[in-house]
């Protein structure tokens, strides 16, 4: 059985032409018809020699494959499913709009973070995607060309599959890979506190925490990760770090109807965020089935972000988009 080229960091595909006696400089040729021409086939790597395709034929495939199935909302966002691993499956969001296509990417099947109102959630952990899986949700999207922004919101949380988050985040701004600049490059958490210290120390791609509650105790009824890291703690790491580079920081919040959109909480998350150099981004919630939220009034969360602009938070309502095709924030699930 062979195993994927593509997601290969050039460290590692440099170990491959070792441990296959080739010459040192095959790998970044490798490197260069994975990542810059999006080859088929090792048999199509024609500046390597008929033996050394043959030797990586015997080991390894490129390890791209197309999606599965495709919606298409009724606003021009496109829903893509892609197979994760035998019998799982990964949904993927491209939102188009005007001169800007963002790319929502996912990092696990399914997830076990329990976010009370998320449909990945409620779908459980499934597994972990690797680097290549990640990957081809950007390389084989037809639209892949138009992409100018890739979030990694989609299902999972990306933090808790770390090694192969930062290979794909590698591939994507390396030189050798896509050469993406880092800050057209988002990765969301719900706020695993190690790994955060880790992103930031290791990568220049901006970072958005789930935020969803200023108050602790009713943090924890929405997102169980509060228990273990509270989120004021990942506020206090964040201000510890230079933030003058070129790096956002961002704090999604779902707006939930008499649930966390009330003007107390909005000074609150304002008391809470004061001090860091950061915006909020508030998001209307998107009802899903067995789930009991409902969304906020649009004039609510108008006065909420109000609330937050006054007091010095840069704050916006994001526009909801694909909800009719279930691809809208916290919408992706494969159950």
């Amino acid at each position: 059985m062979t195993s994927p080229l593509y997601g290969k960091t050039l460290a590692e595909l440099s170990q491959i032409v070792e441990e296959l006696s080739l010459p040192a400089y095959s790998a970044r040729q490798i490197a260069d018809w994975l990542y810059k021409t999006n080859v088929s086939s090792i048999n199509g790597m024609s500046n390597l020699s008929a033996k050394a395709r043959a030797l990586l034929s015997e080991k390894y495939n490129i390890g791209a494959s197309e999606p599965l199935a495709v919606q298409t909302s009724a606003d021009g966002v496109k829903k893509y499913m892609f197979t994760a691993f035998e019998g799982k499956h990964v949904e993927t969001a491209f939102i188009p709009d005007r001169d800007r296509a963002t790319l929502c990417v996912s990092t696990q099947a399914g997830c076990r973070m329990g976010c009370a109102f998320c449909a990945t959630a409620r779908q459980g952990m499934q597994g972990n995607l690797d680097a290549a899986a990640i990957l081809n949700q950007f390389r084989s999207l037809p639209e892949h060309k138009d992409i100018t922004n890739i979030v990694f919101m989609g299902m999972g949380e990306p933090f808790d599959n770390m090694d192969e988050l930062m290979k794909s985040l590698e591939i994507l701004t390396a030189a050798y890979g896509y050469a993406w600049a880092p800050k057209r490059i988002t990765v969301s958490t719900a706020g695993v506190l190690p790994s955060i210290r880790y992103f930031m120390d290791n990568s220049r791609c901006n970072l958005a925490v789930s935020l969803n509650h200023p108050d602790p105790e009713a943090r924890c009824k929405l997102m169980p990760i509060e228990n273990k890291f509270p989120v004021k703690r990942v506020i206090e790491l964040l201000k510890s770090f230079d933030l003058n580079r070129q790096q956002r920081i961002s704090f999604e919040y779902i707006m939930l109807g008499g649930v966390n959109d009330s003007l107390q909480q909005a000074n609150a998350t304002a008391r809470l965020l004061s001090g860091l150099r950061c915006r909020v981004n508030l998001i209307h919630y998107h009802a899903i089935p067995g789930c009991s939220f409902v969304p906020s009034n649009d004039n609510v969360i108008r006065q909420f972000a109000d609330t937050l602009n006054r007091k010095g938070i840069i704050t916006t309502i994001r526009r909801s988009r694909g909800q009719d095709i279930n691809a809208a924030c916290g919408m992706l699930s494969t159950k």
